[in-house]
């Protein structure tokens, strides 16, 4: 019987679509995360079979940047309409730290050990750190806040709260680092080249667009769904889910259009639309649609990265990149999370998994594609194979670590509440 390819995927994307609704609950407490499963369930069928198309990311660059860019923007609506604590200075202190100190930080090292270490130039090595800057809201659901609270005195607890928060941010603030990474491949390290256009534009202008584009956006769907000019349409009371893509997609199209950053104005718009009647179970039925939609989406590009392993995408790693893929998972992220949160509100354990789980995922690899099409860099395979090893890496060490630690924090967490003679609902805020 001859291999009919076509009915071989048709039969594959049954089967995965189906683990993907089993696999939450029947992993449960077992230290084994989802995306673990599906990148060697991808790694196994692109060897067992040959017939599988390449999925080469160098040659499939085009596909691999537009699958990632929609999971990408998929996943930070949900993030923004999960988190249940209002913005503020104080309240988001943690966030902000994240973004203002542990992020660069990280950044800076990676820079410096790309270029000192594995030779890279001076174009390739800031974009492997920009590449390398965003945690990612897509492969980190163990550890993030899991969905949308109705009840007003509900808030998330300091970690899951802070990792949330933070990846929801910083994929969109790793895009102007990106830009600066794509200006020098083209016209050279000269700052007088490209540093001018890059602060006004690529930072500054940009930017301001994202977050005004989805403060807009999302203030027009909240009045949408929850005014009671709304109620003729009855948004709110039909509980129709898929509304929550016409968000992400309307926010993401409008920003690109005004050459603003989708992910910043994705994310904004969804914590404006739960900002708006915080108490409304909608929330939960637009967080649950675009949740089902992200699984679909993370699995694709997870079996296709397994494929892209299984096909080699690992070829031409030596120790040397290996070194800094460990480096950055074990020791980069873990002390600048500690240094950015040192002065902060949060107590030494959730501190400590804070700055540990710094998980990098679908976020990094859009970035490595977007910079490839955009940008001339000579070290396209080997920037292809650290990333993806560092995002492999961090499924695994990540994926292991995430059930007995988050259990063990919040084993903690109800210990010291009880220490303190706190009620049920003060867990969440007692720092461990």
């Amino acid at each position: 019987m001859e291999f009919d390819g076509a009915s071989a995927i048709f039969a594959a994307i049954g089967v995965a679509t189906l683990a993907a609704a089993l696999l939450p609950r029947l992993l449960g407490t077992v230290p084994i995360s989802m995306p673990m499963v599906f990148l060697g369930a991808g790694m196994l069928a692109f060897v067992l079979l040959p017939d599988l198309p390449d999925p080469d990311p160098i040659d499939n660059n085009t596909i691999a940047l537009h699958l990632t860019e929609v999971c990408v923007i998929i996943s930070l609506m949900g993030a923004g309409l999960a988190l249940n604590r209002p913005v503020g200075w104080r309240s988001w202190s943690t966030t902000w730290r994240l973004l203002a100190i542990t992020m660069p930080l990280s950044m800076l090292a990676v820079g410096i050990l790309g270029w000192a270490s594995l030779g890279l130039g001076a174009a390739s090595a800031v974009l492997l750190a920009a590449a390398l800057a965003p945690t990612d809201p897509v492969l980190a659901t163990e550890v993030q806040v899991s969905k949308p609270q109705s009840d007003p005195g509900h808030d998330d607890d300091e970690a899951r709260f802070a990792l949330t928060s933070e990846a929801g941010l910083n994929d969109g603030l790793a895009f102007p680092f990106t830009y600066a990474a794509v200006a020098i491949s083209l016209v050279g390290v000269a700052p007088a080249a490209w540093l001018l256009d890059w602060v006004l534009i690529d930072v500054a202008w940009r930017l301001t667009v994202g977050v005004i584009v989805g403060l807009v956006v999302g203030w027009l769907l909240s009045k949408a769904f929850f005014s009671g000019r709304a109620g003729r349409f009855a948004l709110a009371e039909q509980a129709e889910g898929f509304v929550a893509l016409s968000a992400t997609f309307l926010a993401y199209g409008i920003a690109e259009l005004a050459e603003g950053y989708g992910f910043i104005a994705v994310f904004v718009c969804a914590v404006t639309v739960r900002a708006a009647e915080r108490t409304n179970g909608y929330h939960g039925v637009l967080h649950k649609f675009v949740e089902q939609i992200e699984r679909i989406l993370t699995i694709t590009v997870l079996i296709l990265l397994g494929g892209a392993v299984a096909r080699g995408l690992f070829s031409d790693i030596g120790w040397a990149e290996i070194s800094i893929a460990a480096a950055f998972l074990l020791v980069i992220r873990p002390i600048a999370g500690w240094i950015g949160l040192s002065l902060g509100k949060s107590g030494p354990r959730e501190r400590g998994v804070i700055a540990f789980f710094g998980v990098r995922g679908i976020g990094s690899l859009f970035y490595v594609a977007y910079a490839l099409n955009a940008g001339d860099f000579p070290d396209a395979e080997r920037l292809w194979a650290i990333v993806g090893l560092v995002v492999v890496g961090s499924i695994l060490i990540h994926g292991i670590a995430a059930t007995p630690v988050m259990a063990l924090l919040d084993r903690s967490r109800h210990r010291e509440a009880d220490r303190r003679g706190s009620g049920a609902s003060d867990v969440a805020e007692t720092p461990v």
